[in-house]
């Protein structure tokens, strides 16, 4: 696997083993504890992620590899990435210093959350983009594009993987901050 594929593999299983190790212990009531009215619970910002994993980044991740693919755009990198893209990266990693309003299709369910099978979910999706991670390798992660989210903007499959590594930060970030307010119920 190239180099920069084997960092984002690193920085998937630092962010796994985060969230795996902030879930643990808990019931689902302090799981599902929000700190105010309007803000999200644990339980909300690891539900946001697997919706996002499999609503916004993992159809848009296999649609650049299967453009990678169909246009033999081959490459070990290194890969640069766009100003534009890089920017919207950092502006979503951990801390937050900008807040966004989630689509609403991927906005934390209301009902009571299950920390199990959450967490079930969120380890699937990691292992998911690992899947993808291997199928990347040797693919032009620059020149292999898809749509993103945003209109008439194409993203580069590379940049998508950062970007969800990135919001996956954001969001574990979020959750621990949530564990660690001192009105967590014990």
């Amino acid at each position: 696997m190239n180099a920069e594929l084997q960092g984002y593999g690193d920085q998937l299983l630092s962010v796994k083993q985060d969230a795996v190790g902030l879930m643990s212990g808990l019931s689902d009531a302090q799981f599902n504890w929000q700190p105010a009215p309007g803000r999200w619970s644990m339980a909300g910002c690891f539900d946001h992620l697997n919706k996002s994993a499999a609503q916004l980044f993992m159809p848009r991740i296999d649609a650049a590899i299967a453009t990678a693919r169909d246009k033999g755009l081959k490459s070990d990198g290194p890969f640069a990435y766009s100003a534009f893209e890089r920017w919207c990266i950092k502006t979503n990693d951990a801390p937050a210093k900008m807040r966004f309003k989630a689509p609403k299709v991927v906005q934390p369910s209301a009902p009571i959350l299950s920390v199990e099978q959450v967490r079930t979910e969120f380890v699937r999706w990691q292992d998911e983009l690992a899947r993808r991670l291997r199928e990347s390798d040797g693919l032009d992660l620059r020149r292999a594009k898809h749509a993103s989210p945003l209109p008439l903007v194409k993203w580069s499959l590379g940049a998508f993987i950062q970007l969800m590594l990135a919001h996956e930060r954001r969001h574990v970030y979020q959750a621990r901050e949530v564990r660690q307010n001192p009105a967590f119920p014990t």
